[in-house]
């Protein structure tokens, strides 16, 4: 399957810019998950549905429109290290499907991105030495400027998921924090900003073939 989604994100350079490893219209790359699956989202605020509630944090939402048990594994705050201390507990739950999205918060706090590629790229080799499906989800480059404008992904998941042949949701988050009718601040959303990212990335999995 690695190998697979490897050959399939170089072979969808070009043909899309906001998703990696398959493009609208290919087949999909991977086996569906039945209702009542065990997806872990791991990661930070956003992750977590900070400015809003547990019932609108994207992994409700998801869990709605999948049919899957999604498990909210977001903390507040936490960074890309953070996240690693905490990857052996996500293994023991043995999800059939992670998603991890983290490192808004290493930009936040200048770590090196350097330190961050490889906390992140550690998760993702805990979780594959594991047999865990990994989908990773990008999150903006805060910038000064982007904290007051369009919001962008930050290059470094491109990069990773193109390194380690993860697939990658690009553009979810960036789309959702440049519109100010969906934030509930300068770096969270709101309850419909969680909706409308979890919509986003149901449809994603769909076109991925994670989904029915």
């Amino acid at each position: 399957m690695k190998l697979r989604g490897r050959f399939l994100m170089l072979a969808g350079i070009g043909l899309s810019a906001t998703i990696s490893v398959t493009g609208c219209g290919s087949e999909p790359t991977q086996t569906a998950l039945p209702a009542g699956s065990t997806v872990v989202a791991l990661g930070d605020s956003l992750t977590y549905g900070y400015g809003a509630n547990d019932e609108t944090a994207y992994p409700t939402v998801l869990a709605e429109l999948s049919k899957w048990n999604v498990v909210n594994a977001g903390v507040n705050g936490d960074t890309s290290a953070d996240v690693l201390t905490r990857v052996n507990e996500i293994t023991e739950q043995n999800p059939d499907l992670v998603l991890l999205g983290v490192g808004g918060n290493d930009v936040l706090q200048r770590i090196a991105p350097d330190t961050t590629r490889a906390n992140i790229i550690a998760t993702l080799d805990t979780l594959q030495s594991k047999n865990i499906d990994v989908v990773l989800i990008a999150e903006p480059h805060l910038s000064t400027s982007a904290l007051f404008g369009k919001a962008s992904d930050n290059p470094l998941y491109e990069d990773i998921a193109e390194a380690e042949g993860i697939p990658l949701y690009s553009d979810g988050w960036s789309t959702v924090l440049s519109d100010e009718a969906l934030k509930s601040d300068k770096i969270h959303a709101n309850a419909a900003g969680y909706r409308q990212f979890a919509e986003g990335l149901h449809d994603y999995l769909k076109d991925e073939g994670w989904v029915h």
